[in-house]
């Protein structure tokens, strides 16, 4: 099963632009990354600039409408990811409990929805969609 660990750091989506990592807690979060890599269960990370960098894309009325960052109403904003191939949700926690995150840092859980899991009227309805996604692997 694959499942997406979200961090969510409390305060990011207000940082001001320049913020960066603390370096001693950076070297604990490559030392915990690199424990995900030697057990063979990641398949990608990567961490996320800041919220005040990007921009939103809602769809009022089907009308595309873009926003720019900082987004004032958000009140959480990720602040990178985790994939990782795990058997049981329970093994995913158990990793997302190991790590070296500060107390103003949450990880969010999110087990990958697999295209074997759909049905076959909607896989038939996906058309190329695995095609994409094996691409991409």
């Amino acid at each position: 099963m694959r499942f997406m660990m979200r961090m969510i750091p409390r305060g990011y989506e207000k940082a001001t632009s320049g913020t960066m990592p603390d370096p001693k807690s950076l070297e604990a979060m490559m030392k915990y990354n690199q424990s995900l890599k030697s057990a063979g269960l990641l398949i990608s990370l990567e961490g996320l600039h800041l919220p005040s960098t990007g921009a939103r894309v809602s769809f009022e009325k089907g009308k595309p409408n873009i926003t720019q960052g900082p987004f004032p109403e958000v009140k959480e904003a990720i602040g990178g990811f985790w994939m990782i191939n795990v058997k049981l949700k329970e093994e995913a926690i158990k990793w997302a409990s190991r790590c070296p995150a500060s107390e103003n840092e949450i990880i969010e859980i999110g087990q990958i929805q697999e295209f074997e899991e759909f049905s076959d009227d909607i896989k038939k309805g996906s058309g190329e969609f695995r095609n994409m996604q094996d691409k991409n692997k």
